[in-house]
């Protein structure tokens, strides 16, 4: 009666299943697709839920002083979960934002600032660049986070290349909440 009902997507064999941080070809018969899908979702469930709880400081690529942005809520947000994030937007440097001075790039934290993760609210033509500037001047960094419908498949695959997880698509106010 249930057989059709599922909470994960279906794949057809050969189909992409594009999450972050995986990558897979699905092969697999249609009873074992389901859990595939089904344990790349716990994982990367399981990842988002680490990083919720290990990460005390963020530079947020993009961050706006309009608090009708998303940018200011979610900071305010992660703010509010004790969680120290550094505003990084060149038409506020020197400013402050949510009262954490403004720097005009990543390349100018401080580098004891301790940033872990970084945060970007930046169109997607400007992803690469931000990922190679946060990898060449962040020492502490373990994730970059890409917010809601941002992807950068090249840019996420050197990160990981140099032991740097990615999220990509999602919102850390939307994630955190179920780990926090």
């Amino acid at each position: 009666m249930f057989g059709s009902l599922s909470l994960v997507p279906r794949l057809a064999p050969g189909q992409i299943l594009d999450r972050a941080p995986f990558l897979c070809k699905v092969n697999a018969p249609s009873w074992q697709r389901g859990r595939l899908a089904l344990q790349i979702e716990i994982d990367e469930d399981e990842q988002i839920a680490r990083i919720a709880r290990e990460t005390k400081v963020v530079a947020m690529v993009g961050l706006s002083p309009n608090e009708a942005r998303p940018s200011w809520g979610v900071a305010r947000y992660l703010q509010s979960q004790g969680i120290r994030v550094i505003p990084v937007n060149p038409g506020h440097a020197g400013g402050t934002i949510l009262d954490e001075r403004v720097y005009a790039h990543l390349a100018d934290i401080p580098a004891d600032a301790g940033v872990q993760m970084v945060d970007i609210f930046r169109r997607s033509e400007a992803l690469g660049t931000i990922i190679d500037e946060a990898l060449a001047h962040m020492p502490d960094l373990k994730v970059i986070w890409l917010q809601l419908g941002l992807r950068d498949e090249a840019g996420a695959a050197r990160a990981r290349q140099r032991g740097v997880e990615v999220i990509q698509d999602r919102c850390p106010k939307i994630e955190f909440p179920r780990h926090i």
